[in-house]
């Protein structure tokens, strides 16, 4: 399944692409898929670069390659985590509230992808625990969907931001 990134009002953003857009284009560089989709918000939300990267460098390829949540969709649940997350572990409303929230962004990702599982979206039928990434090639992005679901990830991000604005 191919996703379209929706092309983003310039008004909104003048000069700027969409998180999708600059998601991709982390990836593109060689960034693993949960920093690229990390990367595409932290800097608008008070993180620096070098530890957004950081943060986000243990979950590609599905956790370590280990092929399981989709890096990318980690990538999301670490933005949501940044802007909306909790950090008191007695706050049982703010806590149930940001775990529906992650529960909705998995839905929505799923709904378009039938998975979250790195393994099943690749379509691989068997875990290699192969810690060794592969060389960014033209073969490795023409075999693989994962430009595709790093953007879509970014956006479903975005549009959750939008939809959630409180001022």
């Amino acid at each position: 399944m191919k996703y379209k990134l929706e092309q983003v009002n310039e008004e909104k953003r003048p000069g700027c692409s969409s998180h999708g857009e600059k998601a991709m284009k982390f990836f593109k560089e060689g960034y693993n898929c949960s920093q690229s989709v990390f990367l595409a918000f932290s800097n608008e939300y008070g993180m620096d670069t070098d530890t957004a990267l950081k943060l986000a460098s243990s979950f590609g390829g599905g956790m370590g390659r280990l092929r399981e949540v989709c890096g990318a969709v980690s990538g999301m649940f670490l933005v949501a985590g940044l802007i909306y997350g909790y950090s008191d572990p007695k706050d049982f409303e703010n806590k149930t509230e940001h775990y529906k929230r992650i529960q909705y962004l998995a839905k929505e990702f799923q709904d378009k992808n039938q998975s979250i599982i790195c393994r099943e979206l690749l379509n691989l039928t068997d875990k290699k625990n192969d810690p060794v990434p592969e060389q960014r090639t033209k073969e490795y992005y023409q075999k693989r969907p994962c430009v595709e679901l790093v953007g879509m990830a970014a956006d479903i991000m975005e549009k959750y931001i939008e939809e959630n604005k409180t001022e």
